[in-house]
């Protein structure tokens, strides 16, 4: 039965909660609470597009318009995006939170020293007693035997008294001794106890009253005196840890003088290693009750035989008092181990009662250490709870040091009080006739439900719940237990302070122990349980595979009537076990955990919707961590062909899937592959054939994955190339100063370009073709290029022209053998052959390169940290001013080239934060421009290295790149870049598995709300009497050098966020004319913006900021001033056409289907999808122009129109099998045959999918509808030669067009022009506009917004 079955009572609200747990229930209806749950919070996996409400519109066909124009999806709002670049998550807490909830060190107590000063029948001087009076000592009248034989039976009932609580100490009594009796014991007990504790009763009823100064009386031998003795003797005797049981008047005298003791005792003595503890029986000036009501000792009866005195006392103030015989509480059948006669009940009950009541009322601390730590002290003291109330009946306080909060009024004494009645209601029947049948208290049901409807209303901010240690005390009873630990996992569920709470309780050992049963209905809640814990407390780990807990979870793994989920969750507890743990890795390792792994992780079907992502998640993270550093389950995985099983994970719908699998292949790869091989021959059960294979294998996996769009998997991309690169540094050191060798003699004048990726028509990015692509002999024949990727590939060519087009021979006819020369440490030593061939080095060091560009700084910084494990340096470069950006890409900016000028080396190549040092890679001449090697650059800036001379005094050969002599292993791979995939991943586990958040109300409101309003005024738009927009209402000066390139108007709040070419964005609101932010895209020194868009626009919408090389960056919280963080990061365009410099980038975003399309110079149209992060398909462009207008429509999901450079306007739709829909060329003029480039297109608002309007830079608005596709319908010139801009609105039919001659036009969709707009106020001395270069409508209001050259943007409406 699923885990949401066993939760259904939270849904169903019954008050009878039995049902929920006695019939099963169908699968259907157990599958049902975690299908709520997978659309409300995706936390760990994205399970596609959640669709968080409905729309309330009219009947009829308006509901599917509406539909049409209010997307339903809602991307890049998962736990990944909430602050990738800001922080690092932690996974499970290994320390603080586990040092409060686990006793510090369990204690027992190993001796009892028990001493009895009763002296029958001689009454001390001075007591006065009343009659009749208290005379029962240990329940025996010691005046109904003879004196001496009454002090044996006494002695002996009180040991067996206090072996009922702690069976394996050694008990010894001294009866009415003399002090070098008492001496002796003391030392014979600390003796045999060595550190443990020693408890030391006494019973002082027989002499005086201890004295002031904190003495004890015994006797002297004939009996003829008191003798004192002082407690600091007997605190010197027994030593520590100790606890003392004083029963006498007075007995807070001693506790004065013990307390004095120790705070004088503190200076001298070692800190607080004086563990001490106290039981007195009254205070300083009471005495003890004498009513014949209780016994004598009523201190020590409370402490050693609770159940008769609880019972005793209560009777007495029961209405069973008339009813019921006394006599029979010393008859009540049972033992009090057996909790299911009644005598184990009461017993059970009781301690459930003082447990909960010491829990509720006394500090953590405290807690832990009177009731968790030793078991005898921990009963002793539950008894005590007994004794406070009992005695304050009798005007008599009991007290402790350490002190405890008064709890003789706590409302579970009537808890108590109302189960001791129901079972003293059953005792004369049961006495009476010994085969009946035992009822059951409802004591543990109630409390329960009483848990239950804490449950159902508490929370963190609320007290905690009272009930826990019971819930504690029902784990051991098997009729409560499966409904028990069902609300324990609710509890646990409620956050990591609820599983704090829950330990600190003592549930550890109860759960651990439970690991052991083999019932099938409690493995799929305890499995639950223990994942909760384990998300809170990895320490854990130590106790699972001690107690061989880890095959109960590796079965339930491998067992098929689970759900995927909760297997998941399993697989996330055996992560933890085996996380930086040998022990638990042997121990899993042993149980065949990769082989059952591997088992299911084959059984997925790439892409199956049936296949749980969150499961394929924790299969590839556990055995990550089974694999992480541990040799003998590598060899393991790679016999069972991992990378293999691995391939199709690569390409699943979910991130995180992706990331864990790329996590999961890094782990494989040996870090110490070149220092194991150098001393011996490698692994002699592992191949070397077979282990360079493997490499191979998951170095290409890898390199498939380096333009994944999510940052999460190329981080895990960098981490495992790190690992790869350590493994590897010698040779791709040798790769990397071959390719930067200062002389120009070079052979490896040019590094491949990453894998050129095929785009099948069905969408699905099938291979990876990475062959070798760069060859270097060993003799001095020419460069070898066999197997280059084809240039016309829509994703080969990811680098960029070199600079020098002109080709030039020294290259094709260099000394190659760079290659077999060893740089380490300047000497020139002989490095045996490759394990890996050169071109898979050189794709390694490309893919290097380009993480070190990657648009995330978080993944450049670690990309940089690759780069400095290969040696790759940072160089001295000038820095480059704000005029590098006029320097053109041919041009060097050329440092010093003096050859004495030594080389500059640093810790890393780039800046290690992810800034981004304009950094110039000095090129080789080259043949005819070949791929590049800094992907995605439009600019390439020189690094100008200053070779060495040879025989310079503190380098080996011209080397600019390998750093100076290696520090010891360990050290080097403390510079390792850490996998953060882990970490992200269990924070999954801590929150909330089974209940929604509380905030989707609120969210459903707001969104319901904002659709209201969208369809309202779409409605106005639609209806609206045409507009001429010719009244100015705001206009902001955006102080850009360049004026504004982009803007957009958000739909629900006044603001307008415009960005210029250098990339700065800034927010303003237009009614409260106030700057709200400003920031810049990102510190590369290559500028340049494409597009700004909104995602989520009925949400909480997030910014879209295309940058012209076709970098996207989304930020949220982007409207409060520097709040602004960056959600993800990625480059949308990937290779691009041969001889191009400038990328160009177009963009569109569509969150009707959450795609975002992007082109430029490129013969293709890229296809994300946001909600995966993935390429999911590329559009052939049809075309050998590039595209320089896109248009997405924001009705028909799937469709986009593109504007081609020359005039060619062409529709595409995705969801057809050839894509392209139409081709239309409306802008060359049959007179002239001029070919003019598109600037604008769009699509016409309305829900017809075929009308198009395009403008082109000559001035001429064109009009299209597809189906007729020959000519256009209608034609405005509007203007002549410099049309800049064009906007044309989503919803109204109005369209706007901007000029570089200081004008905009507006016009209504029959060509009608309704008005122009030449100043940004109507005023006299109105300044006019400038130069237009952007121009953009309100989504739902006829508002248009103006960028122009001036820097200023003005609002019309």
């Amino acid at each position: 039965m699923a885990l949401g079955g066993l939760m259904a009572s939270r849904f169903s609200q019954s008050a009878v909660v039995s049902n929920h747990f006695d019939d099963c229930g169908s699968a259907q209806d157990d599958v049902d609470l975690f299908s709520q749950r997978r659309d409300s919070d995706t936390a760990s996996s994205s399970y596609g597009n959640a669709t968080v409400t409905s729309i309330a519109t009219t009947s009829g066909n308006s509901a599917t318009t509406s539909m049409a124009y209010l997307p339903q999806t809602i991307v890049l709002c998962e736990l990944r995006h909430d602050a990738f670049e800001a922080s690092t998550p932690t996974g499970p807490s290994d320390i603080g939170l586990v040092s409060k909830w686990r006793p510090k060190d369990r204690m027992r107590t190993g001796c009892v020293a028990l001493v009895l000063c009763l002296n029958i029948s001689v009454d001390p001087p001075d007591v006065i007693k009343i009659s009749p009076c208290a005379r029962m000592e240990c329940w025996i009248d010691p005046f109904s035997m003879a004196p001496q034989k009454a002090l044996e039976t006494i002695g002996k009932n009180l040991s067996l008294q206090y072996e009922r609580w702690q069976p394996k100490a050694r008990y010894k009594v001294q009866l009415d001794p003399t002090v070098e009796e008492v001496k002796k014991l003391c030392n014979a007990c600390r003796r045999y106890a060595k550190s443990e504790r020693v408890l030391f009763h006494y019973n002082g009823h027989g002499v005086p009253k201890p004295t002031a100064n904190g003495e004890i009386w015994l006797f002297n031998k004939s009996y003829t005196q008191y003798i004192p003795l002082p407690i600091s003797d007997l605190d010197s005797w027994l030593k520590t840890p100790s606890i003392y049981v004083f029963d006498c008047s007075a007995a807070g005298m001693i506790v004065n003088a013990f307390t004095e003791l120790h705070d004088s005792g503190a200076s001298n003595c070692s800190g607080s290693t004086r563990d001490c503890i106290l039981l007195a029986a009254c205070e300083a000036h009471e005495t003890l009750p004498q009513s014949d009501e209780f016994p004598a000792d009523v201190f020590t009866s409370c402490l050693t035989t609770p159940i008769p005195m609880a019972l005793r006392w209560f009777c007495k103030r029961s209405l069973l008092h008339e009813s019921l015989d006394y006599s029979l509480i010393d008859k009540i059948p049972g033992r009090q181990t057996d909790r299911k006669t009644l005598l184990g009940e009461l017993n059970w009950i009781f301690t459930a009662v003082t447990d909960t009541i010491a829990w509720n009322v006394l500090p953590h601390d405290l807690f832990q250490r009177l009731f968790r730590q030793d078991l005898l002290v921990a009963s002793l003291f539950r008894n005590f709870l007994l004794a406070e109330r009992i005695m304050r009946s009798a005007n008599c306080s009991p007290i402790s040091h350490p002190m405890l909060p008064p709890t003789h009024q706590h409302h579970m004494w009537d808890a108590w009080d109302m189960a001791a009645e129901i079972c003293l209601s059953q005792l004369p029947s049961l006495v009476e006739d010994p085969n009946a049948e035992y009822q059951s208290s409802p004591f543990f049901s109630e409390q329960l439900t009483a848990f239950e409807v804490w449950l159902d209303h508490g929370s963190e901010h609320k007290k905690p719940p009272e009930q826990l240690p019971i819930v504690l005390q029902v784990l051991l009873s098997q009729c409560h237990r499966f409904r028990a630990l069902v609300l324990l996992g609710r509890f646990l569920d409620m956050g990591p302070w609820a599983v704090d709470l829950a330990l600190s309780v003592g549930i550890f050992p109860y759960v651990l122990k439970l690991l052991q049963t083999t019932t099938p209905e409690l493995r799929q809640i305890l499995v639950f349980i223990w994942t909760k814990i384990l998300a809170l407390d990895k320490s854990c780990q130590v106790d699972l595979v001690k107690d061989g807990g880890h095959a109960y979870f590796i079965r339930f793994l491998d067992s098929m009537e689970a759900y995927p989920e909760q297997r998941a969750m399993a697989a996330f507890v055996l992560a933890v076990i085996v996380d930086g743990h040998r022990r638990g890795q042997e121990a899993c390792m042993g149980a065949n955990l990769v082989h059952v792994c591997l088992k299911h992780l084959r059984a997925s079907t790439p892409n199956d919707a049936q296949t749980e992502p969150l499961f394929l998640q924790w299969l590839c993270l556990c055995l990550g961590k089974l694999w992480e550093d541990f040799t003998e389950a590598q060899i393991i995985g790679l016999r069972s062909d991992a990378p293999r099983i691995y391939a199709p994970l690569l390409s699943e719908p979910q991130p995180e899937v992706r990331a864990s699998a790329v996590f999961s292949l890094g782990t494989l790869l040996d870090i110490g592959f070149d220092s194991c091989r150098d001393g011996v021959e490698g692994d002699e059960e592992y191949d070397d054939g077979e282990k360079i294979r493997a490499e191979i294998s998951i170095v290409k996996a890898l390199l498939s994955v380096v333009l994944d769009g999510s940052p999460l998997v190329r981080a895990e991309v960098a981490v495992a190339l790190a690992r790869f690169a350590f493994g590897h540094k010698q040779h791709l050191k040798s790769i990397a100063a071959a390719y930067w060798k200062p002389q120009s003699s070079s052979p490896l004048s040019s590094l491949p370009s990453l894998a050129g990726i095929k785009a099948t028509g069905s969408g699905n990015i099938v291979s990876s073709q990475i062959g070798p692509l760069s060859r270097i002999g060993n003799d001095n024949s020419s460069l070898v290029r066999d197997g280059r990727v084809s240039t016309s590939s829509p994703l080969a060519n990811t680098g960029i022209m070199h600079e020098s087009p002109v080709s030039d021979d020294s290259s094709q006819h260099s000394d190659s053998g760079i290659l077999n020369d060893g740089f380490s440490n300047g000497v020139v030593n002989h490095i045996r052959p490759k394990p890996l061939d050169n071109a898979m080095y050189s794709q390694c060091v490309l893919a290097m390169c380009t993480l070190a560009e990657d648009p995330s700084p978080r993944i450049a910084s670690l990309g940089c940290q690759v780069l400095s494990i290969i040696g790759i340096e940072q160089v001295v470069a000038k820095p480059v001013m704000s005029t590098a950006s006029s320097i053109r890409p041919g041009e060097h900016t050329s440092a010093s080239r003096t050859p004495l000028a030594g080389l500059a080396r640093s810790s890393s190549w780039f800046d290690m934060n992810g800034g981004h040092l304009p950094l110039k890679f000095r090129t080789p001449p080259v043949s005819p421009p070949r791929q590049s090697y800094l992907t995605g650059m439009r600019r390439v800036y020189s690094l100008e290295f200053r070779p060495h001379l040879v025989n310079s005094p503190d380098s080996g050969l011209a080397d600019p790149l390998i750093g100076h002599g290696e520090s010891s292993g360990v050290s080097e791979r403390s510079l390792l870049p850490h996998s953060t995939i882990y970490n992200w991943s269990c924070g999954h586990f801590s929150k909330p598995l089974l209940t929604v958040a509380d905030d989707t109300q609120e969210i459903i409101a707001r969104r319901e709300e904002r659709e209201k309003f969208a369809l309202e005024h779409i409605a106005k738009c639609q209806r609206s009497s045409v507009s001429k927009l010719s009244n100015p209402i705001a206009c902001w000066d955006t102080r850009f050098e360049n004026g504004a390139k982009t803007a957009l108007l958000q739909p629900f709040s006044p603001i307008v966020v415009a960005a210029d070419e250098n990339e700065r964005i800034r927010v303003w609101n237009y009614e409260g004319d106030t700057l709200l932010n400003g920031f810049d895209n990102h510190s590369f020194p290559d500028k340049g913006i494409s597009k700004l868009c909104l995602v989520n626009e009925l949400d909480d919408s997030l910014l879209l900021v295309a940058s012209s090389n076709g970098n996207i960056r989304i930020w949220k919280d982007y409207t409060i001033k520097d709040s602004q963080k960056l959600v993800t990061a990625f480059s949308a365009i990937q290779g691009h056409k041969p001889g191009v410099r400038y990328l160009n980038a177009v963009v569109d975003w569509q969150q009707q289907s959450g795609y975002l399309y992007a082109s430029g110079e490129i013969s293709y149209i890229m296809l994300w999808d946001l909600d995966k992060e993935q390429l999911v398909n590329s559009i052939p462009s049809s075309s050998d122009c590039s595209i320089s207008a896109l248009s997405a429509s924001q009705v028909h999901g799937g469709q986009v129109a593109a504007g081609f450079t020359d005039g060619a306007v062409r529709l595409y739709d995705v969801r057809m099998p050839q894509m392209l829909v139409c081709t239309s060329r409306p802008h060359i003029r049959p007179h002239t045959q001029q070919i003019e480039r598109v600037v604008g297109v769009s699509f016409q608002p309305g829900l017809d999918p075929g009308k198009i309007v395009s403008a082109s830079q000559a001035g001429d608005i064109e009009f299209l509808d597809i189906r007729n596709n020959s000519n256009t319908y209608l034609t405005i010139d509007a203007h002549r030669g410099s049309l800049t801009a064009l906007a044309v609105h989503r919803h109204a039919p109005i369209v706007a067009s901007g000029s570089a001659k200081q004008l905009i036009k507006v016009f209504s969709l029959e060509g009608e022009q309704l008005g122009s707009i030449r100043y940004h106020h109507p005023s006299f001395m109105a300044q006019k506009i400038g130069s237009v270069g952007c121009l953009t409508f309100h989504p739902y209001k006829v508002l248009l917004a103006a960028g122009a050259a001036d820097a200023c943007v003005s609002i019309h409406s």
